[in-house]
């Protein structure tokens, strides 16, 4: 009896301290509805949730695609575009890849739009191409020699095979090239197989198309035919220096080394 009296009363006296201790929370075990920070810790835990809250409503560049943000004239918020399309709306135009019929249609589409809208400004032409295709080629060249518009070609990097022949047809005295850039020049190339006489045609249309553009190189450079076919005889890589002494840019554009920061 004596030992149950003294279990009884050391459960009593443990429900006690659990009823005192429950009117308080430790600060490293916040309980319901106490919290374990100060008014002024609070105070910037929400500021940050608001500030997080607003973040998200910001739509962010999607990782690895090049976009830039634009707003639409009469558009209240701006999206995220191409940078290529971006540079579009300021009449500028990438030739940065092999010259195919699809590659072709998109920059001959770009210029007939631009000149549409409007004819007195310039379209300025980047290049760094590796050439390719000369139906193509000659697709944009036809384009660039219709529209009203000026078109500045500019060489950055490597403009070879057709892709000099663009860079060659840009509007007179506004053909460019930066310093480091190459050019490459040689005679059309043809892969024909079948029937004897499907060969032989073939090689009459190589032929020709190699007579039209030694023609048209000369028209654009002022060099004689002979000095052009000498020229295209083999694959000939000019600096651009040589590529203005050749007559196919106008002007190379030199950057003052006196103010360069990366040097």
């Amino acid at each position: 009896m004596t030992m149950f009296r003294s279990l009884l009363q050391a459960l009593l006296a443990a429900s006690c301290l659990l009823g005192s201790a429950s009117a308080y929370a430790p600060s490293f075990v916040p309980g319901r509805g106490v919290s374990s920070m100060s008014k002024s810790v609070r105070a910037l835990t929400n500021t940050a949730k608001t500030s997080s809250g607003r973040r998200n409503d910001i739509k962010m560049m999607p990782i690895g695609v090049p976009k830039v943000a634009y707003r639409v004239p009469g558009s209240q918020s701006a999206d995220w575009v191409d940078i290529y399309n971006r540079l579009y709306r300021e009449r500028i135009i990438f030739l940065g890849s092999e010259i195919d019929d699809e590659l072709a249609n998109q920059v001959i589409g770009v210029m007939l739009y631009l000149d549409s809208e409007d004819t007195s400004k310039p379209i300025y032409l980047y290049i760094n191409s590796p050439g390719g295709s000369v139906i193509s080629g000659l697709a944009i060249y036809d384009a660039m020699q219709h529209i009203k518009s000026e078109v500045i070609t500019i060489n950055l990097g490597l403009a070879a095979s057709m892709a000099s022949f663009i860079l060659a047809a840009g509007s007179r005295g506004k053909r460019l090239a930066l310093p480091s850039s190459r050019t490459m020049i040689h005679q059309p190339m043809g892969g024909a197989q079948g029937q004897a006489e499907d060969i032989k045609v073939e090689a009459a249309q190589i032929l020709r198309i190699r007579d039209n553009i030694v023609k048209l190189y000369s028209m654009m450079t002022g060099r004689t035919v002979g000095q052009i076919l000498d020229d295209l005889d083999r694959d000939n890589f000019l600096s651009a220096e040589q590529a203005l002494e050749h007559g196919l840019i106008d002007r190379v554009l030199e950057y003052s080394r006196d103010q360069d920061t990366q040097l």
